[in-house]
């Protein structure tokens, strides 16, 4: 009874599930943080579109994706896979992708990432 009052602290197995754990999250944003910074390069090429002028056709926006894309190396999602809808006198521009990362065996994080923005037709 006398020897419950004198134990301090965690035990070995105690501090070896915090390292598994704090290992475990270290993982995941080691692996999932080019993926959000990927995902940044896109929304800002997609809201400059949102103050260009002279836009008049799809063609002219994927065009400019396209450069844009290459300029920051965007890999994951093509310009091509950009969806371009008229939306009366405006476009609408959609870029919506899933990035997966593969973390250990059979073991994969999924993020869906879906940014839309409004351009103005000349």
């Amino acid at each position: 009874m006398h020897s419950l009052h004198r134990q301090k602290g965690m035990t070995g197995a105690g501090w070896l599930i915090v390292l598994v754990l704090i290992g475990f999250f270290a993982l995941l944003v080691l692996k999932m943080l080019p993926s959000y910074m990927e995902y940044y390069k896109i929304v800002s090429t997609l809201e400059s579109l949102e103050e260009e002028t002279g836009l008049e056709t799809p063609l002219d926006i994927r065009k400019l994706i396209e450069r844009r894309f290459d300029i920051s190396y965007v890999s994951t999602i093509q310009p091509r896979d950009v969806i371009i809808r008229s939306s009366g006198p405006n476009y609408r521009v959609q870029a919506k992708y899933e990035s997966r990362k593969h973390l250990f065996a059979n073991v994969y994080v999924v993020m869906v990432f879906d940014k839309q923005v409004m351009v103005k037709a000349r």
